[in-house]
This record gives structure tokens, sequence and C-alpha cells, in this order.
């Protein structure tokens, strides 16, 4: 049954043309609603899906595109499932390319042979598929690997550090590049420019791998770079500033070729222990700092990230590496900063016998509850795809149905620009169907389905949203009162159009 829609109040509030036609009236403004912590109106629910090794995606090394296309769309609609937001994927290994590329070569994970073209370009499909479900995408780059092997010999012709074996230093039975040199960090920049450029990607992130984890007995020889740039300067603060040289070169080269695009790390766990430094974590492990030469308050204090994804893959608890003490940590760090503070979670270790605490189904969603509990804390991403659709213990199952029984809207990033949209015109049901008009410069639709009360408490928190689209249309499940908005693609939200659905 077709119905007319009216607009209610929101965030700026106004009557829309298209409600005065048919002479609707415009709702008053919703009373206070106290929001519901059980129901965060915006949080970032992400995963990583690990390309390289064939760790996620694809499965394995030669599969045909319908093959590789299918085992991307199980996952997605997956995490879709369990109302997750946001996707992390790999598209440069070791300096590989998932995408079509004039400036490395394809990824040996799609074919199984480094440099063969696989006959399509999967990243345009990869990032669709997660529009359609109302998902950011994250592209995920490597910085400074080179090759899991350590012989330039056996890279394909045109691999750049095969053109340039000046940049690359073997250690551990790998290659790397060299981060002391400019020319890598002009590489590196210019690599990931180009996908920004080309691709419709969401935001560009690295994980932990700067400097290469410490192989005992071998020595990461740098020596000639660090005489020839090190300026007085001790090996480890020369480390350390070439990183984060890179990183904010990084940071101005995305924001200048496309300001909505975010750019945040995950940087290992521990930033420095107490025993490193005063003011470290309460912790044990590896310092990331002195270790990796990776400087983490470095980038929220510069604010050269948009936000900070510490793994923090230890069990509450755990004598060396505490999960609560360190997202304690963590959250006073980014406290009074613009950078946003999201959890890496270890679904991969769930079930495993290294610590007997991961033997507990609950102890993820417990883990959830400790970053809820902190006002810093915008989200969670699961490593990885694979343990999303294996489901260990029934964990994730558990996390959804305790924290993410409603969808959420994704995190602000007010620096990254964008407004909202209009709001939804010509707003209809007929029978159980919802649809609307598309609305310019939406990328997605938030559909509320007010109580019987008819309380609406949509701009406090999602306890009534039930969906994000992509479509100007929503299948209703039951009869009642809906509320839609639009999204733009960093989900700034319109005013709200009011439909009736009076039998499904």
């Amino acid at each position: 049954m077709t119905t007319t829609a009216a607009y209610v109040f929101g965030p700026g509030a106004g009557e829309s043309p298209a409600a005065s036609e048919k002479k609707t009236t415009v709702a008053a403004p919703p009373a206070a609603c106290k929001a519901d912590a059980r129901y965060p109106k915006r949080e970032l629910r992400g995963v990583w899906i690990a390309t390289t090794q064939n760790i996620d995606w694809p499965s394995k090394a030669g599969l045909g595109a319908d093959r590789q296309k299918a085992e991307y769309v199980k996952i997605l609609d997956s995490a879709a499932e369990r109302n997750l937001n946001a996707v992390f994927v790999q598209v440069r290994p070791a300096s590989d390319a998932l995408y079509k590329s004039s400036l490395e070569p394809w990824s040996q994970y799609l074919t199984g042979t480094p440099g063969k073209d696989p006959g399509w370009d999967p990243l345009p499909f990869l990032i669709e598929e997660a529009h359609k479900r109302g998902m950011e995408f994250h592209a995920w780059f490597n910085p400074y690997r080179a090759s899991y092997g350590d012989s330039t010999a056996k890279l394909p012709a045109g691999h750049p550090a095969r053109k340039h074996p000046d940049w690359t230093i073997k250690y551990g039975g790998r290659l790397y590049y060299n981060p002391g040199l400019p020319a890598v960090r002009d590489h590196v920049t210019k690599v990931i420019t180009d996908v920004v450029d080309r691709y419709d990607v969401d935001g560009i992130h690295f994980d932990d791998y700067f400097y290469p984890y410490p192989v005992a007995g071998a020595k990461f020889d740098d020596t000639a770079a660090f005489r020839k740039y090190g300026k007085g300067q001790s090996l480890a603060e020369w480390r350390r500033g070439n990183v984060n040289t890179l990183v904010a070169g990084v940071d101005k080269a995305v924001h200048q070729a496309k300001n909505h695009v975010k750019f945040g790390i995950s940087p290992f766990g521990i930033w420095r222990n107490k025993s490193n430094d005063p003011t470290g974590s309460n912790t044990s492990g590896m310092s990331a700092y002195d270790s990796i030469y990776a400087d983490a308050r470095a980038w929220i204090k510069s604010g050269t990230v948009d936000y900070v994804l510490p793994q923090l893959y230890w069990p509450r608890g755990h004598k060396l590496a505490d999960y609560n003490t360190l997202v304690r940590w963590w959250s006073n760090e980014v406290k009074g900063s613009d950078v946003q503070l999201y959890i890496g979670e270890g679904l991969y270790r769930v079930g495993t016998r290294d610590d007997r605490t991961w033997t507990r189904p609950g102890e993820l969603a417990g883990q959830i509850g400790v970053n809820r509990a902190s006002k810093q804390v915008d989200g969670a991403v699961y490593f990885s795809a694979k343990q999303l659709l294996t489901n260990p213990l029934g964990a994730m199952d558990r996390v959804a149905k305790t924290y993410y029984s409603r969808p959420a809207l994704l995190p602000l990033a007010e620096d990254r620009g964008g407004q909202a949209p209009a709001a939804p015109a010509g707003a209809k049901a007929a029978g159980s169907q919802l649809s609307w008009t598309p609305s310019s410069g939406a990328r997605a639709y938030a559909v509320y389905q007010l109580p019987k009360s008819g309380k609406d408490c949509h701009t406090t928190d999602a306890r009534n949203l039930v969906a994000v689209v992509s479509d100007p249309s929503y299948a209703a499940k039951s009869a009642g009162t809906y509320l839609v908005t639009s999204l733009d693609r960093l989900h700034h939200e319109s005013k709200a159009v009011k439909v009736k659905v009076d039998a499904v």
C-alpha cells in the first residue's frame, strides 16, 4: 500500500519540498533520548582480508576469476551477516599488486606465477562488492617488504627491486627495501597515490611491518645509508625518523589526491614497556619503538594518521601483555587528539592452546566489552577473514549477538570533509517494499524502524537502526513506521523521512 511521506526533524532540520507537495505534516522534534550503550550509533567493525601467502583470499593461487569472486563474496556476506561495516584488503603484500599496475608486477597470489596477468583487474570488483553492502574499503599496503625470497634475479622483469637492487637489503632470508633511502620512500608513496588516484578506495592502511622484526644473529645492514643520511643522530633515532617521514609523506599525498580517503596504521600492540620508558604500558613484550622503529605516539601527536589500530592479540589477564592494560594505554594516547582509535582483535587465536584463555568461547566478546567501556575506542577490526568463516568456538557469533545485533554507522572523520546529502525524496511504501529517489552525494541510506510508542531516538543511538543499504529501497520485515536517511561516503547523515508500512 502506497503512503505519503513526511520529514521529521533531525540535525539541521527543515521541511523537504517533496513532503510539502502532498501537504504532509512535519513531525515535532524527537524528545531527547538517553543513549543506550548497547547500541552505539557509530562504530567501526572491520575484518582484515590477507592475500599474502593466500592466508584469506584467494584461498589458493591459480583459481579462475569466477571462483576468486565467489570466495570474496562469501567473505563479505559473512561479514554483513554480523553487521560489520569495513574491510581491510591487502592489495600489496610484497612490492606486488593485486590490481593492474604500471609500477609493480602482478602478485603471485593470484595466479601462482609472479608477474603473470590474471586476465582481470580484481580491485574494482573488490571495492564495488564492499560498497554494495554499505562497507568501507581500505586498501592495505606493506611498505617495505620487497620479496619473500632474497634473490633479485628471481623477481619478474621490471620489478622495482630488480631494477634497483641498491634499494634493497637482504635480511633473514628475505628482501626488504631500505627505509633510509629517499628513493624508496618516493616509490612507496607513488605506488599508494596511484591507487588512490585510479580506484574508489575509502582508506589506505599499513599494518605493523616497518623495519623487519628482529632475526637472531642477523644484521639489517643499512650502514651506508646511515652514514650518508644519519646527520649525527643515533641509528635508532634515524630509523624511527625514516618511518615517520614516510608516514607523514603518505598522509600528505593521500589527502592531496583525495581528501576524503582515510590513512591509518595498525601498529604492534606495545609501543614501549614501562621498563623502556616510564610513560610506556605496564607490559613486558616486544617494544615496537625499539625493535622495529615504529613510533605510533609520534604519528598520533603529529596527526599524520587518521586512525591507529593497535594489534592487541593477547587475552585479558595475560602476564606479559594484558589486554585491559593496553586498551587503557592506547585510549590515553589518543585522548585530546583528532586520531581515532580502533582495536585489532586476535580472532585467529580463538581456540588455540598457546594460552588457555583463548579456549574460552567468551574471551573475544569480553574484549569487545572492554572496548565499549572506553570512550576513546571507536571500533574493532578482526584478524582475519578465514576465521570469520570458520567461526572457532562460535566466538564471532557470540560477539555479533552480544554487541552487533544492530548495524552501526561509521565514526565521523571531520578532517576528511564531506557533508550530509539531501534527505531522501519521494519515499513511499508499496506493500512491504520501501523505496525513494536517490539523493545526490549519497553512498548509502540508513533505515530505522520506530517502536510502537513512536519514540524517535535515531539521532542518539542505533537501537532502531535495522539496515544500511546502498540501493534506494528496503524490504520491511514487519509493519510499522520507518525512517530513512541519506549518508555520504563518510556517513554524514541527512534529516530523516518517515514512511508508514501498513502490512507485510
